[in-house]
């Protein structure tokens, strides 16, 4: 099948590396042939219809996703273009003085998005995002713990609803979900919002323009200064006329329920063989408490603290006895 399709699309016996992936089922494979790289992309549980049709739109806007080359939905299949590998992770690591300019790139990118209008995607209501924390509970506490706590759950649910339609509720955005460091890539020799390749974006729904500075700015993969993030916030909130004080309150109810779901998330991926995620955990942990002493989850924060444990070690290691190959 993926022989086949390769031939079909000219890139028969091209030497093969495969790429490290994320937490999702896809696989992706480096192309070399003749001078020439592309990438095969497998999801034969994923719509690849819908990565093609919104890579299609995003570089309409003159943004840089990946050229679809080949594809063959039926089976899960896409050649894709090669961004290479300048990840803003691995170059700001590298060289800590470039994180600012790169992540006010990455703002500029998000700016040029929210200056049009979003495709046709669900929208991340304050009613859905509110319901999605509820893994913190089914996965993160249930497993940590042995508890259940269903009402903590719902009156969190209930508040979270609240605080998102106070302080974001609007969908007027296409929101991209996975904007952090690890999913753009560097390319200097394209210009302006164009520089920042764009690698992850199949989850994409119709929300509010703080949500992915939010996902940008509180990385479970690493620590964003203190002057990179506020002068990414005071960056967006200047080109964009919007009132600060409304804006970070949005990042911070956006921010709380973001990573309030990824402790879920984790804690689900351990279960499932994919323990590594833990020791992402204390980082998201602290987003999650500096985000929770915002005013505006004041509410949110009588409901979780008394219930939702912090990830100790013993926690993790509850966790790690969770997963099924250990």
């Amino acid at each position: 099948m993926t022989r086949s399709f390769l031939a079909e699309a000219g890139w028969s016996g091209a030497a093969m590396t495969p790429i490290a992936g994320d937490a999702s089922a896809r696989r992706y494979t480096r192309l070399a042939r003749d001078g020439d790289t592309a990438i095969l992309m497998q999801d034969p549980d994923g719509d690849t219809a819908l990565f093609a049709r919104l890579s299609r739109h995003l570089t309409s806007l003159g943004l840089s996703a990946p050229q679809i080359l080949a594809d063959d939905h039926t089976n899960g299949l896409l050649l894709i273009e090669d961004l290479g590998d300048a990840l803003f992770a691995t170059l700001s690591a590298a060289d800590p003085a470039q994180e600012t300019a790169l992540y006010l790139a990455a703002t500029e990118t998000l700016l040029t998005l929210h200056r049009q209008s979003a495709p046709a995607l669900d929208a991340a209501t304050p009613p859905k995002l509110a319901q999605m924390t509820d893994l913190a509970f089914d996965c993160y506490l249930v497993n940590a713990t042995g508890n259940v706590a269903p009402q903590a759950k719902a009156d969190c649910i209930a508040e979270f609803e609240a605080a998102l339609a106070t302080h974001a509720p609007d969908t007027d955005v296409m929101i991209l979900r996975d904007f952090h460091a690890e999913n753009l890539i560097w390319l200097p020799d394209r210009v302006g919002p164009a520089r920042t390749g764009l690698l992850d974006f199949q989850d994409a729904l119709q929300g509010h323009r703080a949500y992915d500075l939010a996902s940008l700015l509180t990385d479970a993969r690493r620590d964003v200064s203190r002057s990179t993030a506020d002068g990414v916030i005071r960056h967006y909130v200047t080109k964009s006329g919007l009132s600060d004080a409304d804006f970070r309150s949005a990042l911070a109810v956006l921010g709380a329920q973001r990573n309030l779901r990824i402790l879920g998330v984790f804690a689900r991926l351990a279960r499932n063989g994919k323990s590594q995620y833990l020791n992402l955990m204390h980082r998201v942990w602290g987003h999650l408490q500096t985000d929770l002493a915002h005013p505006a989850l004041a509410p949110v924060a009588a409901i979780l603290n008394p219930v939702l444990p912090p990830p100790t070690p013993d926690i993790l290691a509850r966790l790690r006895l969770s997963c099924p190959t250990q």
